[in-house]
C-alpha cells in the first residue's frame, strides 16, 4: 500500500504533499485508505475536519470522517438533503463555502448554514470524487474559521481528492472479487445505505406516498427533532417509529 496512488498524481510543487500522503497511508488495508486520507487533509490543509460520502441516489452516504463534528456535519448534509458536498456532486465540480457565517453561502444554504456554524463549522470545501463526467462522492474539508484556501492548497486538495478516487476504484475492485470478505469497507457501507432505503419502502407502505416523500418526511422528521436521517431510518426499521398521515412534524 506505499505511495498508493500518489505517484500518479504529482506534480512540481506537490512532492511534499504526495509524500505525507503516501506515508499516510503506508501499511493500511484497503479499507482504512478512504479514512486514512481524511486524517492526511487535516494534516496537510488548514482544515480541522474531512469526510467523505458516496453519491447514492441523490443521498450522500457517509464513508469515513475524522472527527466526530465531521461526521455530524456529513451526515447533516444526507439529512436536509442540501449543502456544498450535494451541489459538488451534482455538478461534478468544487463549491467552496468560505463563509457559511454570512453572505452568498449563507444565503445559499440557510438551514444547512445555521446547523453546520451550529455545530462549529465556518466554512465547507467539497471536492468531487470521480473525473469531469461521473461523480462517485465528495471529499468534504471543513474548517472553523471563515477563508478561503489559496491556490496551492486547493491543488493539494484536489491531490488528496484524486487519490480518494483511486482508493474507492481499488476497493470496488477488490470487492468484486473477494464479496464474502465480512471485514470489506463496501459491504459496511451499503449497510447504511439500505438502512435509509428500507426505512423509506417502511414509509411509502405506512403512508401511501411515492419514494420521493416518503424520503422527504423522513428528512423533516430527522430534522425537526435535531437528528439526522440515519437515525431515523434505524428507528423505522426496528418499528420503535411509525409515520402516520396526520404527524404533527
Amino acid at each position: 500500500m506505499s505511495g498508493f496512488g500518489a505517484e500518479r498524481f504529482r506534480r512540481p510543487g506537490q512532492a511534499h504533499a504526495a509524500d505525507v500522503i503516501a506515508e499516510g497511508v503506508r501499511g493500511a488495508r484497503p479499507g482504512e485508505v478512504p479514512g486514512r486520507l481524511c486524517d492526511v487533509a487535516v494534516e496537510l490543509l488548514p482544515v480541522t475536519g474531512a469526510s467523505a460520502s458516496l453519491r447514492s441516489d441523490g443521498v450522500p452516504v457517509r464513508l469515513c470522517a475524522s472527527s466526530r463534528q465531521a461526521s455530524y456535519v456529513a451526515e447533516l448534509q444526507a439529512t436536509l438533503g442540501d449543502g456544498p458536498c450535494v451541489h459538488a456532486a451534482e455538478t461534478c465540480a468544487p463549491v467552496l463555502a468560505c463563509d457559511l457565517t454570512a453572505g452568498y453561502d449563507a444565503r445559499r444554504w440557510p438551514v444547512y448554514a445555521q446547523q453546520a456554524t451550529a455545530a462549529g463549522v465556518r466554512a465547507v470545501y467539497a471536492l468531487p470524487l470521480g473525473n469531469d463526467t461521473v461523480c462517485v462522492g465528495t471529499l468534504d474539508l471543513y474548517r472553523d474559521t471563515p477563508g478561503r484556501l489559496t491556490d496551492r492548497q486547493l491543488r493539494t486538495a484536489q491531490l488528496v481528492a484524486g487519490v480518494m478516487t483511486v482508493a474507492l476504484t481499488a476497493l470496488q475492485h477488490d470487492e468484486e472479487h473477494d464479496p464474502l470478505d465480512e471485514d470489506s469497507w463496501l459491504s459496511g457501507l451499503a449497510t447504511d445505505h439500505d438502512e435509509v432505503y428500507q426505512a423509506v419502502g417502511m414509509i411509502m407502505a405506512q403512508l401511501s406516498v411515492s419514494g420521493e416523500e416518503a424520503l422527504s418526511r423522513l428528512r423533516a422528521h430527522a430534522f425537526a427533532y435535531g437528528r439526522t436521517a440515519l437515525d431515523v431510518a434505524r428507528d423505522v426499521v426496528a418499528h420503535r417509529k411509525r409515520f402516520d398521515q396526520d404527524e404533527d412534524l
